[in-house]
């Protein structure tokens, strides 16, 4: 059976994914207190590959310098087209993403995770391979700053699985029609 592809990010709810400042200290909901990860938790035990660019790798890589890998148990492939060495948590590609993702969805394994950045997604939106639309929205209007969906993007029609709010925060999963 074919891997599903699932983009999963947090989202203002004017679309954006980062601030004019690249940062996302703006995530969360209505109460700072709120102790549970939308779902968070529950998504991840659904995937075991996850798929970035190298923006989003580097500020991973500097939030979790002196701590472990977050996604040790996934594999990891960061999209570059830099050369870099890979290492024993991350694998660097060069390659059309259409070419690689197809690649990845023939091979054994469990759902594969777009993760960041807006680039990378508008590459696979464009393609038409996103399976899967999970998207955290956060109660807050930005403005400005990365946004998501980018400008070039045709139509896709999509079919609403699943909604639930916690603590102002929408968290929603559409499938592709």
């Amino acid at each position: 059976m074919k891997r599903k592809v699932i983009l999963y990010m947090s989202v203002s709810l004017d679309g954006y994914i980062a601030d004019k400042a690249g940062k996302t200290g703006w995530l969360g909901g209505e109460s700072e207190f709120y102790q549970g990860d939308y779902g968070r938790s529950g998504f991840l035990s659904i995937v075991d590959t996850v798929i970035m660019g190298m923006d989003t790798y580097k500020i991973l890589k500097e939030k979790y310098s002196q701590k472990t890998w977050p996604y040790q148990d996934m594999l990891t492939y960061v999209i570059t087209h830099r050369p870099e060495t890979d290492t024993e948590e991350v694998h660097f590609v060069d390659s059309r993403m259409s070419t690689f993702i197809q690649k990845l969805q023939q091979e054994e394994g469990g759902n594969i995770w777009v993760y960041g950045g807006a680039d990378i997604a508008n590459q696979l939106i464009r393609e038409n391979l996103i399976d899967e639309y999970h998207l955290t929205i956060m109660p807050i209007i930005l403005g400005s700053g990365t946004r998501l969906f980018g400008d070039g993007n045709k139509e896709i029609k999509l079919h609403l699985i699943k909604n639930t709010e916690k603590n102002g925060v929408i968290d929603c999963l559409y499938e592709r029609v």
